[in-house]
């Protein structure tokens, strides 16, 4: 993992958070993006102590108290400083396992309230009309429906869909082998629409793209590269706004939530959803037997004459 670099703040905080890091990755197999988020808050957390005259690997709980005043103060979100706790805990436990610490100043301090809020799905119409909009007479419009398909189809996070190796889809078997968070792979079921766009991209598109090299990537720029998260948020967002869709309203994660939600809509079993989500625990599953439940209201309120 990359250095860090904490000007005005002590090398011993830099080494200790190094550290705790390496051990959330080799024991609890954290991702990437999970790591990087909890690295950038304790550097920031390392440099208000510096301020302060203070050490994070010292500080105490008033010392904490005082830091996430000065985060209210410049309005940071409650979501970020539930995650700056979460990053604290972890380096404090690790002190006190170290026996560097015999005392915990994360122990008292509650995370903030977090807001509920439900995944926004997309309608079965607005989804159908959004994957019929790339031009699948261009190489790159086929590119583009082979993605959106996959991702509706398997219900991907952007990042497991521009990481997925062309090795990776296996059209005979009609699955695909996904590498999730904590690097955990499931198989999911590739479905018929996308195995037939998956199929016609590898035949038709990808060759163009690859030209004569031997590339990994399953989905490739026309300079030959890996598509990144950005340039495929992008397009989703053009996409939308070609369907006619509120592009405010539609990112590569709506897809994820309108695979989840619509796969409820139709019976599909909670436990089953859970795999092909490749969620840990079934309870983060079920926040969308409550979009289901809203939109069954929804439904009853605008066509139930006494709804």
């Amino acid at each position: 993992m990359a250095a860090l670099r904490l000007p005005d703040a002590a090398d011993a905080d830099l080494a200790a958070i190094e550290s705790c890091l390496e051990s959330a990755w080799a024991e609890h197999g954290l991702a990437r993006a999970t790591l990087e988020s909890y690295r950038r808050d304790l550097a920031g957390a390392a440099r208000w102590c510096a301020t302060q005259r203070q050490r994070l690997i010292d500080a105490g709980r008033s010392d904490l108290y005082g830091l996430l005043a000065w985060r209210s103060e410049q309005r940071y979100s409650p979501r970020s400083t539930a995650r700056l706790l979460s990053a604290l805990r972890m380096f404090y436990a690790e002190r006190i396992r170290r026996g560097e610490r015999a005392d915990d100043p994360v122990a008292l301090l509650d995370s903030p309230r977090l807001p509920r809020s439900l995944p926004k799905a997309l309608a079965e119409g607005q989804i159908e009309a959004l994957l019929a909009t790339p031009d699948i007479a261009a190489t790159e419009g086929l590119r583009d429906r082979a993605m959106l398909e996959l991702m509706y189809a398997c219900g991907l996070r952007v990042s497991e869909l521009v990481d997925l190796p062309a090795t990776a889809i296996n059209l005979r078997q009609g699955v695909s082998r996904v590498r999730g968070k904590g690097n955990k792979e499931r198989l999911v079921p590739l479905g018929e629409e996308a195995q037939h766009w998956l199929e016609k991209y590898l035949q038709e598109a990808r060759p163009k793209l690859a030209g004569r090299r031997t590339l990994e990537a399953l989905f490739l720029t026309a300079k030959g590269e890996p598509l990144t998260r950005q340039a495929f948020w992008t397009l989703v967002k053009r996409y939308a706004a070609l369907a006619g869709i509120d592009p405010a309203r539609v990112s590569p994660h709506a897809l994820r939530h309108s695979f989840a939600t619509h796969l409820l809509n139709h019976g599909a079993d909670l436990r089953a959803l859970q795999m092909l989500l490749g969620h840990s625990a079934l309870s983060t599953t079920q926040i969308y037997t409550l979009v289901a439940r809203e939109q069954l209201k929804s439904l009853h309120a605008r066509h139930h004459p006494r709804g």
